[in-house]
């Protein structure tokens, strides 16, 4: 494995890993990130930038200024998870019931790290670093809340760029590709009104409970029959409540699910296609289908040239670790930026030795190398983009 780290990185190689067990230590859900943006703002106040907080509500956002030229933006999201750590470390969550179970605590101190790292290079930079810290990533949009406070303006963002740790890929790795690298994440309920009755005679009932099973098989088919199958969607129900008891038929039945897409033709197509099924299935049974829709994040989709920016200083730290990123149908609302303004968001891989542990698990943590590699990305990426 042939990493190079930036020497400036390893030299505060202890701060970063201790700043991340501090946020591991103290996690704050969505849009409750008081504390965090607290250490967060003073960190970056000792660095002399200018500071702003409450953006988003609870965001930070800081600025380093150099010669004249175009503005970079790197963004790492803040919040954690509603989840009982059960993991055995040292800095194991002081908080019950929340927890850094997705790499958010890495995420802040990795551009913490870059942030210092780059203060002290400011007369070389032309042009301005944007560091941009983010509440309430996890389902909350905390990003729509941000560019409505003018996060992308005063100076105007010309390019972003985020990381998200991931044990899906192992040390040393570093995942980057143009195009979608997450997916849409949209929400839908469906309530089935029927005929209620009793079990023992069911000829004079419409069973919400036998609707629904149909309802929920023809859904499959918007994957297996509607999407070209070189293309990635999926469509999960996730819920089923109805019923009364062994010997009633049931009268209502409410699905909750979700569906994800790489594109946004795909995502119209599902919603187009979820409504005519239950209109179908409503007509064939006799039953009443409601149908709410909710769309969710948008498909994160890197820009061509930024990508090749990511992939040009990754490459100068882990060599040949750059690769294609391990996909998922995971959604992000880093799209929301990268709707507004051109970048790339890439993974950085943090498989701790031994077992992998997955994301939103409850026993979550890293290999806290992975954050010196993305730090020391961080700081190339940028240097590369604002050389005199």
């Amino acid at each position: 494995m042939n990493i190079s780290l930036r020497p400036e990185i390893e030299a505060i190689r202890d701060e970063i890993i201790d700043n991340r067990r501090h946020f591991h230590m103290h996690p704050e859900l969505g849009l409750q990130e008081y504390e965090t943006a607290r250490f967060i703002s003073e960190k970056l106040s000792g660095l002399g930038m200018e500071v702003s907080t409450k953006v988003g509500q609870t965001g930070v956002v800081a600025l380093l200024r150099g010669a004249d030229g175009p503005c970079v933006g790197l963004r790492a999201d803040m919040d954690a998870l509603p989840i009982q750590e059960t993991g055995k470390a040292d800095y194991k969550s002081v908080n019950d019931g929340v927890m850094h179970a997705c790499g958010h605590d890495g995420h802040m101190a990795m551009l913490l790290g870059a942030a210092e790292a780059l203060s002290k290079k400011r007369d070389n930079l032309s042009g301005t670093v944007k560091f941009i810290f983010q509440p309430a990533e996890e389902g909350l949009g905390g990003a729509r809340y941000m560019i409505d406070d003018g996060v992308l303006s005063n100076p105007k963002v010309d390019e972003i760029y985020g990381i998200h740790l991931w044990n899906y890929q192992s040390f040393g790795t570093v995942g980057i590709q143009p195009g979608p690298v997450l997916a849409a994440a949209d929400e839908f309920v469906i309530k089935v009104k029927g005929k209620g009755g009793h079990g023992a005679m069911p000829h004079g009932t419409v069973d919400a409970i036998v609707v629904s099973a149909h309802l929920i098989t023809a859904l499959q088919t918007i994957v297996s029959r509607n999407t070209n199958p070189l293309e990635s969607t999926a469509l999960t129900v996730g819920v089923i409540e109805g019923g009364y008891n062994f010997n009633i038929i049931s009268d209502e039945v409410i699905l909750k699910g979700t569906a994800r897409s790489y594109t946004e033709e795909n995502r119209a197509m599902i919603s187009r296609r979820l409504q005519e099924i239950c209109d179908g299935i409503s007509a064939s049974f006799g039953a009443e289908i409601e149908v709410n829709y909710h769309d969710g994040y948008p498909p994160t989709v890197n820009s061509i040239v930024e990508s090749e920016n990511v992939t040009s200083a990754a490459v100068k730290i882990v060599a040949e670790g750059v690769q294609p990123p391990y996909l998922t149908m995971g959604a992000e609302d880093m799209s929301y930026y990268l709707m507004e303004v051109p970048g790339c968001f890439f993974f950085l891989g943090s498989a701790p030795e031994g077992e992998r542990v997955p994301h939103h698990c409850s026993h979550f943590d890293i290999n806290e190398e992975a954050l010196l590699v993305g730090s020391s990305i961080l700081v190339e990426l940028v240097e590369e983009r604002l050389k005199g």
